[in-house]
C-alpha cells in the first residue's frame, strides 16, 4: 500500500490488501473514513442516489486469498464473501445440494450487477434477497476479528446488525452451509428426493412488482423433511423482503413439528405467519399485503410438500 492513510482525496483511496490481516490493519488506521468492498454494487447505488457519502478509503478484499472460492470446509461447504453471485448461481454443488440459493441468485438484479456483486455484500447488506434461502439452510457466518476467526450464525447475527447504529470492524470471509440434510438429488424449488423413507421439500419464492430486475415485495423459503408416515420432522420458515430484515420464523416451525401436513396445520401456519412476519411498509406495498403474500406463499408450498401439488394430499 502507498500514500499517507490519513489525507483527504477528491476521491477515495482504494487500498488493495493481500491477507486478512493487512485488511483489518488497514481498516483500523482508517477507522470510520474506510470500508471494507469488495463488488460494490449496492454501495455504488446508494452513493448515486445520496443515500451514503462515499467514504475516503475503499479496503479492496477481492485480493485476499481464500475469499475468491467455494470448497468443501470441516463444519459445510464455504463460500467466500467475494465470491460473486453469478459463480454462486452456477456452481454445481449448489445447484445439486443448496438449490433454494441458487434460485435466489437467480431473482437478483440483472446478470452485469451479478458478475460484479458479491454474496458478502448481499448478506452484509441485512436485507439482501438470498439471505432468506440462507437462514432456511441454517447458514454460518465466519468473521476475522485481527486476531482469530470467529464463527456466529446467521440467525443471531442478524438482529444485532439490524440495530441502529450498528458498527463491526470485524472481516467477513466466508459464509458455511452446513452438509448434514442435504441431499444430492435436490432440484430447485421442488420436490427435494427421498433419502431413506424420508422426503425432503424445499422452495424459495421472490415476488417483486414486475418480473425481472426488480426489488423484493417479500421472500420466503421453506425446507420440509417428512417421516415416512407424512410426520413434519425437520421445518424451516423464512421471510424478509424490500427493507425488511429476513428471519426465521421459529414459531410456525415449532407449530408444524410432528404434525401432518393438513388443512388443519396449514389454517395454523397462515395465521402464526401473520402474528409474526413482521415487514416495513413502503411505497411499493403496505405491511398488510407482505404479510399475506408471505402466508399465501409458505402454506402452498407446505401444501405441495405434503403432495397437495399432486392432488394426493393437503
Amino acid at each position: 500500500m502507498t500514500g499517507s492513510i490519513h489525507e483527504t482525496p477528491a476521491s477515495p483511496h482504494v487500498w488493495q490488501p493481500k491477507t486478512a490481516e493487512e485488511a483489518w490493519q488497514c481498516k483500523q488506521a482508517c477507522g470510520s473514513e474506510g470500508i471494507y468492498i469488495a463488488g460494490g454494487t449496492l454501495l455504488h447505488t446508494r452513493w448515486e442516489a445520496g443515500i451514503a457519502a462515499m467514504p475516503p478509503h475503499l479496503i479492496d478484499i477481492s485480493g485476499i486469498d481464500g475469499l475468491n472460492g467455494i470448497k468443501i470446509g470441516e463444519a459445510g461447504l464455504e463460500l467466500g464473501s467475494a465470491v460473486s453471485l453469478q459463480a454462486c448461481r452456477n456452481h454445481p454443488m449448489l445447484l445439486r445440494r443448496f438449490p433454494l440459493l441458487t434460485e435466489a441468485m437467480r431473482a437478483i438484479a440483472a446478470p452485469s450487477v451479478r458478475h460484479l456483486g458479491t454474496i458478502g455484500g448481499n448478506v452484509l447488506s441485512i436485507v439482501g434477497d438470498s439471505i432468506t434461502a440462507l437462514l432456511a439452510y441454517d447458514a454460518a457466518l465466519v468473521w476475522f476479528n485481527g486476531q482469530s476467526e470467529q464463527t456466529e450464525k446467521l440467525t443471531d447475527w442478524l438482529p444485532n446488525a439490524a440495530v441502529p447504529g450498528y458498527t463491526d470492524d470485524r472481516l467477513l470471509l466466508r459464509i458455511v452451509l452446513p452438509l448434514e440434510g442435504a441431499d444430492d438429488k435436490q432440484n430447485r424449488c421442488t420436490d427435494l428426493g427421498a433419502a431413506g423413507n424420508k422426503r425432503h421439500y424445499g422452495a424459495f419464492h421472490k415476488i417483486g412488482r414486475r418480473e425481472a430486475f426488480t426489488p423484493s415485495v417479500v421472500t420466503a423459503a421453506v425446507l420440509v423433511t417428512l417421516s415416512e408416515a407424512g410426520e413434519i420432522e425437520t421445518l424451516r420458515i423464512a421471510a424478509g423482503g424490500g427493507q425488511t430484515v429476513p428471519a426465521r420464523l421459529e414459531e410456525a416451525e415449532q407449530d408444524g413439528i410432528g404434525k401432518q401436513i393438513d388443512t388443519d396445520l396449514l389454517r395454523r401456519i397462515y395465521e402464526r405467519v401473520g402474528q409474526i412476519y413482521k415487514p416495513q411498509e413502503d411505497a411499493f406495498a403496505t405491511s398488510a399485503y407482505r404479510k399475506q403474500t408471505a402466508a399465501n406463499l409458505i402454506v402452498t408450498e407446505l401444501w405441495k410438500a405434503g403432495g397437495g401439488i399432486d392432488g394426493q394430499g393437503g
